[in-house]
């Protein structure tokens, strides 16, 4: 029987409408980050905003434990693996998904 492909998948929890359109870009294109190379660890991506915070939150957590990422806090230990976090501001999204597409790939330790 073959090794079952690793998956990466994302969900969002917004407060306001504020990172609607971003989150939905970001979300398309983490649909795509297996097309340019297969993931060695399960990963989800959760985009979220808490309330008297402008910013977007960002965690991704995966199966197995990584290296680190420069600008990620983390690694925080939960039942289902290891969350890494990151806040965003005036980002544009096409950085936003460059930094987040650096996190899902990183290396197992």
């Amino acid at each position: 029987m073959g090794i079952a492909a690793r998956a990466v998948t994302s969900t969002h929890r917004n407060l306001t409408s504020s990172w609607t359109a971003d989150v939905e870009t970001m979300e398309t294109a983490i649909g795509r980050f297996t097309a340019h190379g297969p993931l060695k660890n399960d990963c989800q991506v959760v985009f979220f905003e808490i309330a008297g915070d402008r910013q977007l939150h960002v965690n991704v957590t995966h199966q197995h434990q990584t290296v680190a990422v420069r600008g990620w806090s983390g690694p925080g230990k939960l039942s289902d693996g290891f969350v890494h976090n990151r806040r965003f501001g005036d980002t544009p999204p096409s950085q936003m998904i460059r930094h987040i597409r650096d996190m899902v790939f990183a290396a197992r330790t």
